[in-house]
């Protein structure tokens, strides 16, 4: 039997990589992608994003994945190095004191990134269409514009997962979801709306989820009905849904879909999100797991994100359905359940997770491996997409009593108005680090407030109880702060890395954690203070 290979990232190399990664990373990966003559090395050096996605496509369309799997194989050094850099860009940005150094210059430059990683695995197909409404809770703000977006499979599949808000209040999609999984029938499709979310409207909300299921299933004549499509709703909280809009607009969904790309759906479930979100994994033997996600504010879930659809076409492990629960469970654990932008659990989120059993089922810990990345990498993608942020924070904290303990420290931190406001102005305030840190621990964690340490940028700057600051720590700090700053305007990411804190506590404890949040910005506070129109 051949060695099996670890799963690679999906979508060419990405652009202006620097450092070199693990030796494990480098062995463990196959590279989706010709090297050019090994010129991709991992030294250091800086490269253009149009020339590595120009390799990365010239190779896929001359000889397809495995082809290309199959030429690096048999020597073409520069393909291992690529794809050890694409390993770097996505799990490296959730690794205490490293940076992934990924740039891009333009909104089209990040495009050729993504638009590779955006391939549809086998047996789906996703479209969209617009439409207009008058919200009949405020029918003075005229017409307002919603997307439909519609993801199907080409056959009924029991190979999904879910899971959903904690909110006390969920959303109607929300409780239809909730009863697909405890009917536990096949599922064909996702219809999802944005602009109105479909929570706790004066209709209840619910018979006009089933009534937009009903009319996707009729429309692209799912033989469940509409107990074979999942609703999924996202915007203004308290309004109606506009269902028959909704449904005149499916029949254009239905038409417009197609099994190229995933990109028009994530940019069809976009609110104020100011770029589509896409992660993707490749496995050796065939098939491959896509996932899109939207959310950019009122994001601090408390299982996924606000909306994440995960696609593949790979058979999933044996179990079942329970064993496949599982695994998205503990995939979310890490990923959208470690990250903040403002605190605030929607009463929306939704991740999905579906497979249409097209391609052979990879060894199960692959297959988690792969679905905890993208789940990691769309988390991250979230955080930077906030809304108004600037900068993004990583906060890894070791040497809790457990995992939990670590986590909520890690989050305290991400969402403590003060800090956050002084990490948006690029003041490292690291007062205000500190007292947040000791807030969460409280007087019962004591034995873990001894000996704390905490860094910023790897400077120290508080150990065994004391402050360790100078003039030029603090240029230092300033310094660390400014590199990770963003232009919150801009339609794409011009690069990725983090303001990168960690907190590691006395006591000897084992937990561990690494959350991600952003600062807060007065973007943010204009964006929330007309959020409707």
């Amino acid at each position: 039997m051949a060695a099996f290979v670890a799963p690679r990232i999906a979508g060419g190399p990405v652009p202006m990589m620097k450092a070199s990664p693990p030796t494990s990373a480098v062995s463990s990966i196959e590279s989706v992608s010709a090297g050019n003559g090994g010129r991709a090395t991992t030294s250091g050096t800086t490269y253009s994003a149009t020339w590595l996605s120009a390799a990365a496509a010239a190779a896929t369309a001359a000889l397809g994945w495995q082809g290309v799997v199959a030429a690096n194989s048999a020597g073409r050094r520069g393909g291992k190095r690529a794809a050890a850099m694409r390993r770097r860009a996505t799990d490296v940005a959730w690794e205490a004191g490293r940076q992934d150094e990924r740039t891009f210059g333009s909104p089209e430059q990040f495009m050729t990134h993504l638009t590779p990683e955006a391939k549809l695995p086998a047996g789906f197909r996703v479209g969209t269409a617009k439409l207009t409404f008058v919200p009949q809770e405020a029918p003075e703000m005229g017409k307002l514009p919603m997307t439909l977006t519609v993801l199907a499979l080409d056959e009924p599949t029991d190979a999904y997962a879910a899971v959903f808000t904690t909110n006390a209040f969920p959303g109607a999609p929300v409780l239809v979801g909730r009863r697909r999984l405890l009917e536990g029938r096949p599922l064909q499709g996702v219809v999802v709306n944005n602009k109105v979310s479909n929570v706790f409207p004066s209709d209840g909300g619910e018979a006009s989820s089933e009534a937009v299921c009903a009319a996707a299933a009729d429309c692209l004549g799912f033989s469940g009905g509409a107990s074979s499509v999942l609703p999924s709703s996202t915007g203004v909280i308290g309004w109606r849904l506009p269902v028959e809009e909704m449904k005149a607009a499916m029949p254009a969904a239905a038409a417009a879909l197609q099994a190229d790309s995933v990109l028009p759906a994530a940019r069809g479930i976009m609110t104020t999100d100011r770029y589509a979100k896409v992660s993707a994994v490749e496995f050796p033997g065939g098939g491959r797991i896509v996932g899109i996600a939207k959310g950019a504010g009122m994001i601090e879930p408390n299982m996924a994100t606000m909306l994440c659809y995960i696609l593949t076409d790979v058979e999933p492990p044996p179990g079942g359905r329970v064993a496949l629960q599982r695994m998205l469970a503990d995939a979310v654990r890490t990923s959208f359940n470690s990250c903040s932008i403002d605190g605030d659990t929607s009463t929306s989120d939704t991740v999905v997770l579906l497979s249409s059993r097209r391609a052979p089922a990879p060894p199960q810990n692959a297959f988690e491996e792969a679905l905890g990345r993208v789940c990691r990498d769309l988390a991250g993608q979230v955080v930077r997409n906030g809304e108004g942020t600037q900068h993004v924070m990583r906060v890894f904290v070791t040497g809790a009593a457990n995992d939990d303990v670590a986590r909520s420290i890690g989050k305290a931190v991400v969402n403590g108005p003060l800090f956050k406001s002084a990490v948006a102005g690029n003041d490292p305030n690291v007062g205000r680090l500190v007292a947040k840190v000791g807030q969460a621990l409280g007087t019962n964690g004591a034995a873990m407030a001894s000996g704390c340490l905490c860094r910023i940028g790897g400077e120290t700057i508080f150990e065994n109880g004391h402050f360790t600051l100078d003039g030029a720590k603090e240029k230092r700090l300033a310094e660390h702060l400014r590199s990770a700053q963003v232009d919150s305007s801009l339609k794409y990411p011009p690069h990725h890395r983090v303001v990168d804190i960690e907190v590691r506590l006395g006591g000897g404890g084992r937990g561990t954690a690494t959350v991600m949040g952003s600062d807060l910005t007065k973007e943010y506070v204009e964006i929330n203070g007309d959020y409707r129109s």
